[in-house]
């Protein structure tokens, strides 16, 4: 799965003239977080999120009028406010690349840009989590199983042959850093199998079963 599978395409962008209210407008009413910010051509020169407007909207306590302060914010643009310096991203990356991007740099999201960095869409951690969920098979009916799997070689062709054995069929299978050198944490999702044959058939396997429910 890659950038391009799950991005939001195509962008929703704006350019550096872009007034402030009309900027927030935009987030607010597409309810995003931040806008890629791009020239006459399409390219990206900045990224601008609400919190880079919010905090230019004037304090509460300011001794400005209403009017005045309407006035100011009218004449402020997106140029003032936008980063400059914008972490990206390409389509043809893996999506756990541009999942550890967010995570490393501590970001919802970044533009998505091809070679000439025109934007072609948005990533964003909604986007990482709903490939998640699709990728354990939360969707599909069956049993979601724990394992602690012994750390040995062939131990998932193993585990796929038992479940195939028991006219089981594999919904989704995930693999997580073991806590030891000796074991592997595995989330399998069945379907087509009952609940005391393939725990039975597991355990006899050496597969220690943590959690087994219906879902």
């Amino acid at each position: 799965m890659f950038v391009r599978d799950r991005m939001t395409s195509p962008a929703v962008t704006i350019t550096e003239d872009t007034p402030f209210q009309e900027a927030l407008r935009i987030m607010r009413d597409h309810r995003f977080h931040r806008l890629p910010v791009v020239d006459k051509k399409g390219k990206l020169i900045g990224n601008v999120s609400e919190r880079d407007l919010l905090h230019a909207s004037p304090s509460p306590a300011s001794s400005l009028s209403v009017w005045e302060m309407n006035y100011l914010l009218w004449k402020l643009t997106v140029e003032e406010l936008m980063t400059k310096d914008v972490i990206t991203i390409s389509p043809d990356e893996p999506i756990e690349v541009a999942a550890d991007i967010m995570i490393d740099k501590g970001i919802g999201g970044m533009p998505v840009i091809d070679k000439d960095r025109h934007v072609v869409g948005v990533i964003t951690e909604t986007d990482i989590f709903k490939a998640f969920v699709e990728m354990m098979g939360s969707d599909h009916p069956g049993l979601r199983l724990l394992l602690a799997v012994p750390d040995r070689k062939g131990a998932l062709a193993q585990l796929a042959k038992t479940i195939a054995d028991l006219d089981g069929n594999i919904v989704s299978v995930g693999t997580f850093g073991p806590d030891n050198a000796t074991r592997a944490d595995v989330v399998v999702r069945v379907e087509g199998v009952s609940q005391e044959q393939l725990v039975n058939a597991l355990e006899t396997l050496g597969d220690h079963v943590v959690d087994v429910r219906e879902m």
